[in-house]
């Protein structure tokens, strides 16, 4: 709780400092994805990898279509909606392509997939591909933390999260224990 109220309150002072950019330094694309470093890092790795996911070295047309739903409402965050929202729209492509440029970041240790991925996750490959690194549309998921990838099942589920009704409806086929061992083995890659 604690942790959110900080991160909060340091994208709400990223948000006014860009604000208060003059409009020059508001045409470069480096400057302005600086304020998602208050958030997302500065280095690839997000502040809070459980409650934020990593967007460097995502796929450029999911960061586009996140940055637009937070926009136009059809996802909701007390401050990414509000971040999209003071954002041009003329920015959002160039910014998703800045990032989907960049490298993901390597992966400390932690935990290791289990030796066979859990039932039903052969599911996700059409959309987000093999090795679960994303395809046009679809995120890189591997990699991400256990605690992201289960709360956005969860939120999918039960319908907290609606952007995607194809996920809406595949995360409802799965019980709470089996998206919990498929967020366990896709944290690992």
């Amino acid at each position: 709780m604690f942790v959110r109220r900080v991160s909060t309150i340091i994208a709400a002072g990223a948000i006014s400092v860009f604000l208060g950019m003059p409009a020059q330094a508001q045409g470069d694309i480096e400057a302005k994805v600086q304020i998602c470093a208050a958030c997302h890092g500065a280095n690839g790795v997000p502040n809070d990898p459980k409650t934020i996911p990593n967007i460097w070295g995502q796929q450029p047309y999911y960061l586009l279509k996140q940055l637009m739903n937070y926009r136009n409402g059809m996802r909701e965050h007390p401050v990414m909606t509000a971040i999209a929202r003071s954002l041009q729209e003329a920015d959002l492509r160039p910014m998703a392509a800045y990032f989907a440029a960049k490298p993901w970041p390597a992966k400390t240790p932690a935990a290791t997939p289990a030796s066979a991925p859990p039932a039903g996750l052969t599911m996700c490959t059409p959309c987000h591909q093999q090795n679960f690194q994303g395809g046009f549309s679809w995120p890189r998921i591997a990699g991400l933390s256990y605690e992201y990838l289960v709360s956005s099942m969860n939120s999918f589920a039960t319908e907290q999260r609606t952007n995607n009704t194809d996920m809406v409806q595949f995360m409802k086929m799965f019980s709470e224990q089996e998206r919990e061992a498929m967020a366990r083995y896709l944290a690992g890659l």
